[in-house]
């Protein structure tokens, strides 16, 4: 009988439910969400391309799973949303699989919901993932992490270098940042559908929160010191362009514009 799929906006959410299931999930297919898929047992997923992006990062937790059996798809970010699971159920077309995946009958073009049809039929958990590697560091001024859940109470005023997109979780205003950080900046994984990979910049302007993004083609998703090392700002809020960022800006450079603005 057919295993009901898990819907769900981010895998960085997931319960014990977890294990053993079939899931359609708003995030990234990147290596930082994959790991996280491979954590919680999940038996098979379908993620967000995330535009592919550098080096092709957006789809780069495909071949992880790969490597541990586990069947994994993404759907093309002009499809579905980035950060709406339910999209990626509803109206994603496959866009990249690994070889596990085309082994249960998927292929590209494949609907979201056809694929999540072929994939619930009892496939066994993911077995342990690979260890984790270091996902937060203290940078000059800043923090770089590689998720957005990964923002502390400590980090509070922070300004902060989020390898995660820059979309909301659902469409939700509230998942645009846990804490007041100072000022964040995500990736903006490519646009996508109706500009989702940006919708995080508006939500935080309501907040007063400084905020931007870099381009997919210029820092790796789901990597915050990706972010520092080579991203380039691609779209920034009133806040943000009031305290002197600009469009163009190294990671760095919009680092050193909110420590002046901050009275670093």
């Amino acid at each position: 009988m057919p295993i009901q799929p898990i819907i769900i906006d981010s895998v960085t959410r997931f319960g014990p439910e977890a294990r053993g299931a079939v899931v359609a999930g708003g995030s990234h297919a990147g290596r930082y969400a994959a790991t996280l898929c491979a954590r919680a047992g999940v038996a098979a997923v379908l993620l967000n391309d995330a535009g592919f992006g550098l080096d092709q990062a957006g789809i780069a937790g495909l071949a992880l799973l790969q490597s541990l059996g586990m069947p994994a798809a993404a759907v093309s970010h002009r499809s579905a949303r980035i950060g709406h699971g339910g999209d990626t159920a509803t109206c994603g077309v496959i866009s990249s699989l690994n070889d596990a995946a085309r082994g249960c009958g998927l292929s590209e073009g494949m609907s979201g919901a056809e694929a999540l049809a072929r994939l619930s039929v009892g496939l066994p958990p993911c077995p342990a993932p690979p260890p984790a590697s270091e996902s937060r560091h203290n940078l000059p001024g800043c923090i770089a992490i590689d998720s957005a859940s990964l923002l502390t109470a400590e980090d509070i005023g922070a300004i902060a270098l989020i390898g995660s997109h820059g979309g909301l979780l659902g469409g939700r205003a509230e998942t645009a940042a846990k804490f007041p950080v100072f000022a964040a900046l995500y990736n903006d994984a490519d646009g996508g559908l109706e500009g989702a990979g940006h919708t995080r910049l508006p939500a935080l302007e309501a907040r007063g929160i400084a905020a931007g993004t870099v381009s997919a083609w210029t820092a790796h998703i789901g990597d915050g010191m990706s972010c520092w090392q080579g991203g380039v700002v691609s779209a920034l809020n009133p806040t943000a362009r009031r305290l002197g960022a600009r469009l163009g800006d190294s990671a760095q450079g919009f680092v050193a514009a909110m420590r002046q603005a901050r009275g670093d």
